[in-house]
């Protein structure tokens, strides 16, 4: 079939893309000034004051459940259509919220209200720009995933965080995932061992979105190819792992991608014939494989398929010298259950001895409020707000974010070059051997 051009909009940001310059090289000097913030405390904050920018889904969720939490105060919408910022504000009715729109409202919100900290929720080009933006004026930066889309966007993330002494925080919230928590909490209590591979994946049927409110990813899956969206599988076997926490660093991947099919295949059938993506060239294959290597030797596996139709996964294996533990659905072999021949099915019983902390305390709320994601997206704002409150470190630090993030540019570059392994950069020059594992579990 015949390939269409694309619609300028869609065309001005593919050709931004492959023009930009990439970063290869692990070494870069830390800026005169800059200071690492491996457990990094902000001064504590009676009461936490939140801008949000985007007005999509992922903020709906947002305003909602910070209404709920105690220390926090909504006290600015940002986005360029006004008929979002006015549906957003209904829900906030009696507040003292203020609306900010149009290409300009974003510094302006910025400038005029101060807020303490800013949620990011707008299309992934965007993301390392606003971030870097909102530190430079005083506040927190809480952005969704991803941190950034190319190494020399993390790079500015990570530099004007540690010049500007703010915390900059990718908003995973699937490390708060039950499951996650109470893998967590079993690693963290030794059951499996000695910890030798992992296995994270983002398995989401999600074709659909290149016609609805997400649409501005088509422009991605165009231009790029790779695994574009790592983190939801990776950021928690990498905590169960302390990557960058002390004991272990990831080191290299390499990367494969299937053939594009899929999206091509929805577009044909579900658009108009005169829409610009119905017969686009989408570049992405529909199912990438990477492989991380880490510096003590381990293996990380993390697949991304948003295009095929399997069920729902992020894998969240975790297998160790003793056992293995595995999600979707939760079971575990070995790691004292038994002799590692089968799977030990009885998540209940998991569960009543090894919930985390954190959910224990939180759980019963967060079900209420946040119902469809299990909760967690709620614990992961709570914990946020309370650690800004207290002025705690908070449990994701800016260098994970980066790390994490960094697999989706690395990725490209391998499977660009027939799977060439590519190092990762060090975003913590050497910090990380230094940086206390994730404390929550205590």
């Amino acid at each position: 079939m015949k390939r269409k051009p694309l619609h300028p909009h869609h065309a001005a940001r593919i050709h931004a893309r492959n023009i930009a310059p990439r970063r290869t090289d692990a070494a870069h000097p830390r800026p005169a000034g800059a200071v690492y913030l491996g457990g990094f405390r902000a001064p504590a904050l009676e009461t936490v004051r939140i801008g949000l920018v985007g007005l999509g889904e992922r903020s709906s969720v947002h305003l909602e459940q910070l209404n709920a939490i105690p220390h926090a105060e909504v006290v600015g919408l940002c986005d360029l259509r006004l008929d979002a910022l006015h549906s957003a504000a209904e829900g906030c009715e009696g507040s003292s919220l203020q609306l900010f729109c149009g290409e300009e409202g974003y510094e302006r919100m910025l400038t005029e209200l101060r807020p303490d900290a800013v949620i990011i929720s707008t299309s992934w080009e965007t993301h390392a720009a606003m971030a870097v933006t909102a530190m430079e004026h005083g506040a927190h930066a809480l952005v969704e995933v991803p941190l950034g889309t190319t190494l020399e966007e993390l790079w500015r993330v990570v530099d004007a965080a540690e010049r500007t002494q703010r915390h900059c925080m990718m908003l995973e919230n699937c490390c708060y995932g039950r499951e996650e928590l109470m893998f967590l909490h079993m690693v963290r209590r030794g059951l499996p061992g000695e910890l030798l591979h992992a296995e994270a994946a983002y398995i989401h049927d999600l074709k659909h979105q290149i016609q609805d409110e997400a649409a501005w990813r088509a422009a991605h899956f165009i231009s790029r190819n790779g695994n574009l969206y790592p983190t939801h599988g990776l950021g928690p076997v990498a905590q169960y792992m302390n990557i960058a926490r002390g004991e272990d660093m990831f080191a290299r991947l390499v990367s494969f991608s299937s053939p594009a099919v899929g999206r091509a295949a929805y577009a044909e059938e579900n658009l108009d014939n005169d829409h610009p993506l119905n017969g686009a060239d989408f570049h992405c294959g529909d199912i990438n494989t990477t492989l991380i290597k880490t510096r003590k030797g381990r293996t990380i596996m993390v697949q991304w398929d948003e295009t095929s139709p399997r069920p729902y996964s992020r894998k969240n294996l975790i297998q160790g010298s003793l056992g293995t533990l595995a999600g979707f659905p939760t079971r575990v072999a070995g790691c004292g259950f038994n002799d590692g021949s089968e799977w030990h099915l009885d998540a209940d019983a998991l569960y009543a001895e090894y919930e985390h902390p954190l959910r224990k305390r939180l759980g019963a709320v967060a079900e209420q409020t946040d119902s469809r994601r299990d909760g967690m997206n709620y614990i992961m704002l709570a914990r946020i707000i309370e650690c800004l409150h207290r002025g705690e470190p908070l449990d994701q630090n800016v260098y994970e974010g980066a790390l994490w993030s960094a697999v989706s540019p690395l990725s490209e570059k391998s499977v660009h070059e027939g799977g060439s392994p590519q190092p990762f950069p060090d975003f913590t020059r050497g910090g990380w051997k230094h940086t206390a594992p994730l404390g929550i579990v205590e």
